[in-house]
């Protein structure tokens, strides 16, 4: 398992080169913006992400939940039904990121891991406020466990994953349905997840506002978007890492990137799941930034493939 590391500053040379065309274009404190032109901010990045991958059908659909319509994205690559089915949950802090911004990573996902992605648009703050997004996509998970077979997916292999807040959603969902009785989850993918809202560990400290990562100012700005009450940040279901209890939850693949301020988190994560005796594996990328995976980098490719492989393992039966 990883240990935390203090060391030179090594970045990659795709990573410096892509840091050094932000800084030209100055870009401000995001919560300093007003929250439509962040959130279009962020639509308008998709574009440098480089052409999406083709899939054999992709389908925009409304489903009826619990806790009340939801749209969903569903993408379903060539091969012979039923697939195994991921559930996808969008990273942006809870507030940005949408269906559109995820579009790349849930084709390379759904093309590699031959697997039906199901991506969740779920109800963001500050228009809602926690634990509406928690609450809908345990719904939606709900929905493709009930439902699969209708998107010609099988409900004894599905998987949850996402990157950043969307990994925090689906640690969550992971642990909601192992408290709930269900959905059985063959996987958990999390993508540099977001799983403490302390931000006292040492990679938030030294990255913070740097190397692409989130000021702490916005940092404060996203948590006091998405909650309520400061004592919400010590509810497992905002902070995964402060579950008193992870035993019994699927397998998990945790990717982690060296200079990520969520990174030390991730790996803690990691460490607690291993002590509790479920199989993970925590994978760093040296010289990566926050979000790399998404992006046109080498190592992005490296670790979608990473991913796809993880799942692919896992929808075996």
């Amino acid at each position: 398992m990883i240990e935390e590391t203090e060391g030179q500053i090594s970045l990659h040379p795709q990573v410096e080169a892509y840091l050094a065309r932000l800084a030209q274009f100055g870009f401000g404190e995001l919560h300093t913006f007003p929250l439509e032109l962040a959130r279009e901010g962020v639509r308008r990045g998709v574009a440098l992400l480089g052409e999406p991958e083709g899939v054999a059908a992709v389908e925009d659909r409304m489903i009826r939940s619990a806790e009340g319509d939801l749209r969903v994205r569903i993408y379903t690559p060539a091969g012979d039904r039923p697939l195994p089915v991921l559930v996808f949950f969008h990273g942006g802090g809870f507030v940005l990121g949408d269906l559109d911004t995820h579009d790349g990573l849930c084709r390379s996902l759904a093309n590699g891991a031959e697997s039906i992605v199901v991506s969740v648009d779920y109800p963001r703050a500050p228009e809602h406020k926690f634990p509406a997004a928690p609450d809908a996509c345990y719904a939606a998970t709900q929905w493709v466990a009930e439902n699969a077979a209708d998107i010609g997916g099988d409900s004894t292999r599905i998987a949850v994953g996402g990157d950043s807040a969307g990994g925090n959603l689906a640690a969550v969902v992971a642990l909601t349905a192992r408290d709930n009785g269900g959905p059985a989850l063959v996987f958990q993918l999390l993508i540099y997840p977001d799983l403490d809202f302390r931000r006292t560990n040492y990679s938030i400290r030294e990255y913070a506002g740097k190397y692409g990562n989130i000021s702490v100012a916005t940092q404060h700005w996203f948590m006091d978007t998405y909650l309520t009450a400061e004592a919400e940040k010590l509810d497992p279901r905002v902070s995964p890492l402060l579950a008193p209890d992870l035993s019994g939850l699927p397998p998990t693949l945790v990717i982690t990137a060296e200079y990520d301020a969520l990174r030390d988190e991730g790996e803690q994560y990691g460490r607690r799941l291993e002590q509790a005796g479920v199989p993970v594996t925590v994978s760093r990328y040296p010289g990566m930034i926050h979000e790399f995976v998404r992006h046109p980098f080498d190592d992005s490719a490296k670790a979608r493939s990473e991913a796809a492989t993880a799942l692919r393992k896992a929808f075996i039966r």
